[in-house]
């Protein structure tokens, strides 16, 4: 089971490249795909998914051009898109038989799989109420157990834990890692937690193009010993935030203590501190440019720029 990716890119109206030259090859695992809002990680899901086609180069599932063949990887594909709608007067039970025919599901495998995801969903005792009374969560658990229907080896689901309170944003996260060991789960989100929770890759979009791709223990690696803590005045914090990229300022009875990276130390006072996927993850998207193997240097730019190289598993 494979899903390659290769030199693929999007160019909507007037011009506008939403994706550029984007190449991966994706194995069973979890997949998070990190950005800001605008990177292109939607864009990039609606061509996997065979929503819309790239406008260079092609993707491949088990070998077979999915612009070509479309239904290869839609029989056994799994999407819950990040606006994702619902027939409100229907309940949960007629809304999955429904998407099951959609799928071409038997009945009776439709309503023995509808049984079963409504219980690891915990929507059994909400499974008759319309789905127009569901809170904004219950709706997307509704989302995953469609997208899960036909037991897919492609599972994509963008932006899954938006709207979901921790709660429900933990049991997604378990829910992931229990799916992920015999099948491609991607998933899209801006929350780097998400990604710390369940993802054994991960691959990072900013402004179109691909910037990191390799595993979260990685990318970590790439920057210990570039990240900061910092006591300042107050006063001084404006000017630090335009020198540095900061991931947080905490304003205590000393001070504010401001967490930074940066490839050396930004004062004598500052010490070295462990990093986070957040932090490696502002990296690659304000200071980051990929370039090869090894760990993070600084590039010609100086202290501001930070060049944050991948791991083997790349293939950019």
């Amino acid at each position: 089971m494979q899903l390659e990716i290769e030199s693929v890119a999007k160019q909507y109206r007037k011009g506008t490249w939403a994706l550029h030259e984007a190449t991966l090859r994706l194995k069973p695992g979890v997949i998070g795909l990190l950005g800001p809002n605008g990177a292109g990680k939607t864009t990039l899901m609606n061509i996997l998914a065979t929503i819309t086609t790239a406008t260079n180069g092609r993707v491949l599932w088990n070998g077979v051009d999915i612009a070509q063949k479309p239904d290869a990887l839609r029989r056994t594909l799994g999407y819950l898109p990040q606006d994702f709608g619902v027939y409100p007067h229907l309940n949960a039970v007629e809304f999955l038989h429904y998407m099951a025919a959609i799928k071409g599901l038997p009945k009776a495998a439709a309503r023995r799989r509808t049984d079963e995801l409504l219980t690891v969903l915990h929507l059994t005792q909400a499974a008759k109420r319309p789905l127009g009374s569901y809170s904004g969560g219950m709706k997307q658990r509704i989302g995953i157990a469609q997208a899960l229907l036909n037991d897919p080896q492609l599972l994509i689901v963008d932006e899954p834990t938006v709207g979901l309170d921790p709660e429900e944003r933990n049991r997604f996260r378990q829910l992931m890692a229990d799916l992920a060991g015999n099948r491609i789960i991607l998933f899209s989100t801006h929350i780097v937690a998400d990604i710390e929770a369940s993802a054994t890759e991960v691959a990072i979009l900013n402004q179109g193009r691909l910037r990191q791709h390799t595993t979260p223990e990685a990318l970590l690696q790439a920057v210990e010993g570039c990240v900061w803590e910092w006591v300042i005045p107050a006063a001084e914090l404006p000017l630090v935030r335009q020198q540095h990229v900061v991931s947080s300022a905490i304003r205590r009875s000393d001070g504010i203590h401001v967490r930074l990276v940066s490839i050396a130390p930004p004062a004598a006072d500052a010490h070295s501190v462990t990093p986070t996927l957040e932090d490696a993850y502002l990296c690659a998207v304000h200071l980051g440019q990929v370039d090869g193997s090894g760990t993070a240097v600084p590039s010609q730019a100086g202290n501001r720029k930070l060049e944050m190289v991948q791991s083997p598993i790349s293939v950019v």
